[in-house]
């Protein structure tokens, strides 16, 4: 499959990712974007970006995961899904990422009782991290990044083209309430500085395979908001590593690919997996 390519791209100025909107980020992959200021102008990007996002291989003799770290909004100007990411899924018998989301319209509409409430209006409104999600969303739409360019969407449009079987840790409904239970933070008024994690840290850090700036914004993320980062990555990273111990117990390869900020820091994968004597190499 041949990735869509934009003549020119854009990113949001360097504006940091603070407050309860961490979380939101987190999800998307960590990463839409933060509103940009019409006052401000964005920055033109080359046409073509090449990365080499960051793979893992964990290994019991007669299986095989690979544990991948997605960006799931990208624009279309961004070269990943070559060489060895390549190479790895093209050698697995299986996709498995987050969920699956629902192609039907139908599906999808049945999923709101989920994610929306009553208002103290009387009205029907998101719930406030779904709400808050849509929104970042939104604003990474504004300045040409979507989850249809994202790589769990170009990774599931390859597989479905070629016959490969797609599975998800999480069922969609599941995930979605999960989602829709998750504290948002009330604005902290503090002189202490933010993080100097930004966007373009991540989508820069996420193009060399560089963990490092996804721990720093999990670890900002942990201390504003303790209950919503082990809603969100702690207790679902160890979900998904007592996934993977269950399916080392079966033959075969498979090509695992989650958001990025559940491959770093101190409650990764990895780390859950490592702590009960189970190993992940490094790909390049």
């Amino acid at each position: 499959m041949v990735l869509n390519r934009t003549a020119s791209g854009r990113l949001t100025p360097r504006k940091l990712l603070k407050g309860g909107r961490a979380a939101a980020l987190l999800l998307l992959a960590s990463i839409a974007s933060p509103a940009v200021p019409s006052s401000v102008p964005v920055m033109r990007a080359p046409a073509v970006v090449r990365a080499t996002p960051a793979l893992w291989e964990i290994s019991d003799g007669d299986t095989k995961i690979y544990l991948f770290g997605t960006f799931h909004s990208l624009d279309g100007r961004t070269v990943w899904f070559d060489d060895r990411v390549r190479a790895a899924f093209d050698g697995s018998d299986e996709l498995v990422l987050e969920t699956i989301v629902p192609e039907s319209r139908e599906a999808m509409m049945a999923a709101g009782d989920r994610v929306s409430e009553i208002g103290p209006d009387g009205k029907t409104a998101l719930k406030p991290f779904i709400a808050q999600t849509q929104q970042v969303i939104g604003e990474g739409r504004a300045i040409g990044m979507s989850v249809e360019h994202g790589a769990d969407s170009v990774l599931r449009r390859v597989a479905e083209d070629n016959g490969k079987p797609v599975g998800g840790l999480e069922r969609f409904e599941d995930q979605l309430s999960q989602l829709a239970k998750i504290p948002v933070s009330a604005p902290q008024q503090s002189e202490q500085p933010a993080a100097a994690v930004s966007l373009n840290d991540l989508l820069g850090a996420w193009t060399k395979g560089d963990t490092s700036a996804f721990s720093t914004m999990l670890a900002g993320f942990e201390a504003k908001s303790p209950a919503a980062y082990r809603m969100l990555i702690a207790d679902r990273n160890a979900r998904w590593g007592e996934w993977i111990v269950n399916r080392l117990d079966r033959p075969g390869t498979v090509f695992v690919a989650v958001g990025s900020g559940h491959l770093a820091g101190k409650d990764s994968v990895q780390q859950w997996l490592a702590a009960r004597g189970i190993s992940s190499a490094r790909i390049g």
